[in-house]
């Protein structure tokens, strides 16, 4: 069965920190591409972060850049989304995902192919 599952979210301080990991097991993700969405209730899910199969290439919503970095580990099969510098408007339900492609699809207006498999989410909230 193939699963994603995130931790790392909690309730954090404006301007404080976080890590979200993803492990993925069931199959291996190294040669696909993954990423990070988030999502408050009553609103549509938004792109955050995307990384290419091999981490060479990169993907940022422009409300995080500068701020999040996404990375992975294709040996342990997990992904990881640091997050720095945090706002109240960052509180979301954080997803990891990943698509049949090596490579991402995204633009301003979100990621169109990294939405295959998906795992359950982890809360994050900003206290202001």
């Amino acid at each position: 069965q193939v699963r994603l599952v995130e931790s790392g979210g909690g309730l954090v301080q404006t301007g404080g920190s976080l890590k979200l990991s993803c492990a993925a097991s069931g199959r291996s993700f190294s040669e696909l591409a993954m990423g990070w969405f988030r999502q408050v209730p009553g609103k549509k899910r938004e792109s955050v972060a995307a990384i290419n199969w091999s981490g060479s290439s990169t993907f940022y919503a422009d409300s995080v850049k500068g701020r999040f970095t996404v990375s992975r580990d294709r040996d342990k099969n997990e992904l990881y989304l640091q997050m720095t510098n945090l706002k109240p408007e960052d509180t979301a339900t954080y997803t990891c995902a990943a698509g049949n492609r090596q490579y991402y699809i995204c633009s301003a207006l979100g990621c169109e192919n990294i939405s295959d498999y998906w795992g359950q989410g982890t809360q994050v909230t900003v206290s202001s």
